[in-house]
């Protein structure tokens, strides 16, 4: 069974950086982590694409409202997957999840099979 877990979440003011990890495991396939993406989640609000990898070839995409700000990195050798975020705004504070699946379109859940229990991150003004 793959296992993600999402660690680096926080508490910091309008301006600051955080890094997001998401460590996965239990897989036999590196197809089946082809795609490792972060969505996020505030309150009241549905959960939103951020940002997706492609691990074979270290490809990056990154929704519009981060894009800039974030940016996306993989360490082979552990199996991690990681998001830096600079330049936070209150905006930003949302649970994010991190997600794994074989492809599609990156965007988008059904492209994601596996599927991390999320941290938080709250950015104060």
């Amino acid at each position: 069974q793959v296992q993600l877990v999402e660690s680096g979440g926080g508490s910091v003011q309008a301006g600051g950086s955080l890094r997001l990890s998401c460590a996965a495991s239990g897989y036999t396939s590196t197809s089946t982590t082809q795609l490792m993406g972060w969505f996020r989640q505030a309150p009241g609000k549905e959960r939103d694409w951020v940002a997706t990898i492609y691990t074979g070839g270290e490809l990056t995409q990154y929704a519009d409202s981060v894009k800039g700000r974030f940016t996306l990195s993989q360490d082979n050798a552990k199996n991690t997957v990681y998001l830096q975020m600079n330049s936070l705004k209150p905006e930003d504070t949302a649970m994010y999840y991190c997600a794994a699946g074989p492809g599609g379109v990156w965007s988008r859940e059904p492209s994601y099979k596996y599927w991390g229990q999320g941290t938080q991150v709250t950015v104060s003004s």
